[in-house]
C-alpha cells in the first residue's frame, strides 16, 4: 500500500515554558493508504490533538505532516482548509448536521465546497444516502431522525466527495450498544470497500474493531500494533 500519512516528531506545545502543556509530546508515525486504524487514549492523551493534526484543523508546534507527500505542518490557514476539503471526510460525535437542511442537503455541503452543480451533487448525495441505508430518509431534517440515523447521514457526509481519508471522532460515542454495532458495521464495510479509516476513540471495545491500534498517553504514542500481533511499543 502507498504511504498516506507521515508523521514525523510533532509536538504541540501550549504556555511555552515553566508551565508549558505538551499535548503532542515527540509523535512519529505512518499510516498507508486502506488501513483501518484507532487512535485510543483517555481524556488528556493528546488524541484529540492528534485528530486535529491529522485532519489539519490544526498545525503542530513543531515537527512535520506529510500528506500524500505535502508537509502540511506548515501551511496557512487558506491552504489547510483546501486540504481538508479535497482529502478528509469528518465524521463527528455530535454530528455536526445543519438543523434546517435536509439529510440530502447536508450531504451536499462537502460538494458545494468543491463546484460541483445542483444535478451531479445531488445525485451523489442521494448515492452515499444509499450507501449507508437512508435513502428513504433523504427529505427528513436532523430532528425528524434518531442518532444513529443522523450519524449516518454525517457518514454519507463524509463519503460524498470520496476523500482519501474518512476521520472520525469518537463516531459512536453518544450512541447505543446496538446503534454503536450498525455504525461500527458501516466504517468496516467502508474500509473494505478501499476507503482508509481512522477513528479516534477512547473505547478499547471500539479499537478491537479495528486492523490497527496506535494508544497515546501522555501525548505520547505507548503502543503501535496489529490487532493480533504488536508491531512496537
Amino acid at each position: 500500500m502507498a504511504e498516506l500519512i507521515n508523521i514525523q516528531n510533532m509536538y504541540k506545545i501550549y504556555n511555552p515554558g515553566e508551565d508549558e502543556v505538551r499535548a503532542l509530546d515527540g509523535v512519529s508515525l505512518k499510516i498507508d493508504e486502506g488501513e483501518f486504524v484507532a487512535i485510543i487514549g483517555h481524556s488528556g492523551s493528546g488524541k484529540s490533538t492528534l485528530m486535529n493534526m491529522i485532519g489539519c484543523l490544526d498545525v503542530p508546534t513543531k515537527g512535520a505532516y506529510f500528506l500524500h507527500g505535502k508537509d502540511v505542518a506548515k501551511m496557512k490557514d487558506d491552504d489547510l482548509a483546501a486540504v481538508r476539503n479535497q482529502e478528509i471526510g469528518f465524521i463527528f460525535q455530535g454530528f455536526n448536521l445543519i438543523a434546517n437542511l435536509d439529510a440530502v442537503a447536508n450531504v451536499e455541503l462537502p460538494l458545494i465546497y468543491r463546484g460541483l452543480g445542483r444535478a451531479p451533487r445531488r445525485r451523489i448525495a442521494k448515492q452515499s444516502l444509499k450507501i449507508v441505508g437512508l435513502e428513504k430518509r433523504a427529505k427528513h431534517k436532523p430532528s425528524e431522525m434518531s442518532g444513529g440515523q443522523q450519524q449516518r447521514v454525517a457518514i454519507a457526509r463524509a463519503i460524498a466527495a470520496k476523500p482519501p481519508v474518512i476521520l472520525a471522532d469518537e463516531p459512536t460515542g453518544n450512541l447505543d450498544s446496538k446503534t454503536t454495532e450498525e455504525i461500527m458495521e458501516i466504517l468496516t464495510e467502508l474500509h473494505s470497500a478501499g476507503r482508509t479509516v481512522i477513528i479516534i476513540t477512547h473505547d478499547d471495545e471500539i479499537a478491537e474493531r479495528v486492523n490497527r491500534v496506535i494508544r497515546l498517553k501522555d501525548g505520547k504514542i505507548i503502543e503501535d500494533y496489529i490487532n493480533g500481533g504488536k508491531i512496537d511499543g
